[in-house]
């Protein structure tokens, strides 16, 4: 029987969280250092920058872990593409994105906020696009020809 058009391995479907978050820290991570090269930049900016992305970075591993886990746990060998999140983590993401670009807009953060909040958000997003490939490439393939 032949799979829908839209069904893929569950490998795939870690390479697709991959590159969801990787586009994602990338943009976010891309509005912080533009933010940053708007103004005087001080060590204590770096450190707060760090100290988010620690923060955040701690919480994707956990989720990105955790989604990797869902992925495999599927008893069928393929998904529809979307799989790669479940209906929890599209809601958070949507907040998260509404959230953001209504506090970019709404002038209600000083711009120093923005570059280092969003610089370490980013990375911490791109992390975990990255940590997605990695589950990807240590994906035991046979597991999806079961």
């Amino acid at each position: 029987m032949n799979k829908p058009f839209h069904h893929v391995k569950k490998r795939t479907l870690l390479a697709i969280a991959g590159c969801v978050w990787l586009i994602a820290g990338f943009n976010v991570a891309r509005l912080g250092i533009l933010a940053y090269m708007n103004m005087q930049i001080t060590f204590v900016h770096i450190l707060i920058s760090l100290a988010v992305f620690c923060a955040f970075g701690f919480m994707f591993y956990k989720m990105s872990m955790k989604h990797n886990r869902r992925i495999k746990d599927y008893a069928e060998p393929t998904r529809p593409f979307w799989n790669f999140f479940d209906l929890k983590a599209y809601c958070i993401m949507a907040f998260m994105m509404g959230g953001g670009i209504w506090l970019r807009y709404s002038g209600l953060v000083p711009e120093v906020f923005i570059a280092v909040f969003y610089t370490g958000l980013g990375c911490a997003l791109a992390g975990a696009g990255v940590l997605f490939w990695v589950m990807f490439f240590r994906y035991n393939i046979s597991a999806d020809s079961v």
